[in-house]
């Protein structure tokens, strides 16, 4: 590249400083430098050029040792995503914006932490995170720095302490499998008694519609039975009034009887003779 020239990427933003003035913010491209006469009447700015990277970026805070609000000290790391969005800002406000950024942080994660205790820190990780980026946010502004997001990385406990939250969390473990266990058993249990007083109650009711199908049959039945006694009877009323008004009738079923019975070796005829004389009587009289 000429020495007279400057590259800018595409990635980047460069400050032109002429005799220390900052005159314009160059965007990607080729750029000449003037010609530098020191002496004499053609003497020309002196240019500087400072590029910034405006590019999405991390930057991690490491090993932090703080004090939490019930008096633990505890290491943590904390990543950071930032991107440079205002180049005269990042450049002219602060000396670093890397280094104001990463004391911004370091501050206010130690704020965070120092106004919470161990189980808050280990149950809500994510307050941490959005501590930081509701402190630093609005500052990082201020120096053309936009903060992406906040994450922990890591923490590290003291190690007997990490033992005993190791077997802090083993007991919590268990005593949540045991509580699982004891409702799937409870669940469990509460099922097979549905299922078992679903298949009673449907029992229950093919017994009572069996016993309904059964009395109604009955009920019919009966009624059946008394419908032919009744026909019967009405049969029988009707033959005796027609032998009433016709006794020759009468009398012909009388021998037909005595002509089937005539036809059967066994039968038997018995005669009253009392009757037979008490008739005789009458006749001769």
């Amino acid at each position: 590249m000429n020495k007279r020239e400057i590259i800018v990427r595409d990635t980047n933003r460069a400050l032109w400083y002429e005799d220390g003035v900052l005159t314009r913010i160059l965007e990607g491209g080729r750029y000449l430098l003037p010609r530098r006469y020191p002496f004499g009447l053609f003497r020309k700015p002196q240019v500087d050029v400072v590029f910034v990277d405006m590019r999405e970026r991390d930057l991690t805070i490491k090993g932090q040792e703080i004090l939490t609000a019930d008096k633990v000290a505890i290491r943590v790391s904390i990543i950071v995503q930032f991107q440079a969005t205002d180049p005269r800002a990042a450049v002219q406000q602060v000396a670093n914006y890397e280094d104001r950024l990463y004391t911004d942080v370091q501050l206010a994660a130690r704020r965070s932490l120092a106004s919470m205790n161990l189980e808050e820190i280990l149950t809500n990780r994510n307050r941490l995170s959005e501590d930081i980026l509701r402190d630093v946010k609005e500052s990082a502004a201020g120096y053309g720095v936009s903060i992406l997001r906040a994450d922990v990385k890591d923490l590290v406990f003291p190690g007997n302490l990490q033992e005993i939250m190791n077997r802090v969390l083993a007991a919590e473990r268990m005593g949540e499998a045991q509580i699982i266990e004891a409702r799937t058993k409870a669940e469990v249990q509460r099922i097979d008694a549905q299922a078992k007083a679903q298949s009673r109650r449907q029992e229950l009711e093919a017994q009572a519609e069996a016993q309904r199908v059964n009395a109604q049959t009955e009920a019919e039945v009966q009624q059946l039975k008394a419908e032919s006694d009744i026909r019967a009877l009405k049969a029988r009323e009707d033959s005796a009034d027609v032998y009433t008004r016709h006794p020759a009738l009468l009398r012909l079923i009388e021998l037909e009887t005595l002509r089937d019975l005539g036809q059967s070796a066994n039968a038997r005829i018995y005669v009253s003779f009392d009757k037979a004389a008490r008739d005789a009587d009458k006749s001769d009289d």
